[in-house]
């Protein structure tokens, strides 16, 4: 199964220094590589390694998941917001695909 799009999930609109909480979804299979097919054969892993996170090209929060993480991974985690910017996730592969979302919010 391919990386779909990802979805991502945060206010709009905050105070500055406000905590917001970020929840990201991602439909992957996350394979293992420990289970076996119909004729036996075992599935190769494919599973998404690293979740990473910035806000205005400064990192925020980053993950290493491992084979135990489920399918469709749903990851979430708070930041303060000092000023209007930029959110951008990226969710790194076992073989190096690199699936990338933004999202923006206003600070008044």
């Amino acid at each position: 199964m391919a990386i779909a799009t990802p979805r991502v999930r945060l206010p709009a609109i905050a105070k500055k220094g406000d905590i917001i909480e970020i929840k990201t979804l991602i439909s992957h299979d996350m394979e293992s590589g420990q289970r076996r097919d119909s004729a036996g054969v075992v599935v190769p892993r494919k599973i998404i390694k690293l979740f990473e996170a910035q806000f205005n090209g400064r990192p925020v929060f980053s993950a290493d998941w491992n084979p135990s993480v489920s399918a469709n991974p749903y990851q979430s985690f708070f930041a303060r917001v000092e000023e209007s910017g930029t959110f951008e996730f990226a969710w790194t592969d076992d073989d190096g695909t690199v699936t990338k979302t933004t999202a923006k919010i206003t600070v008044a």
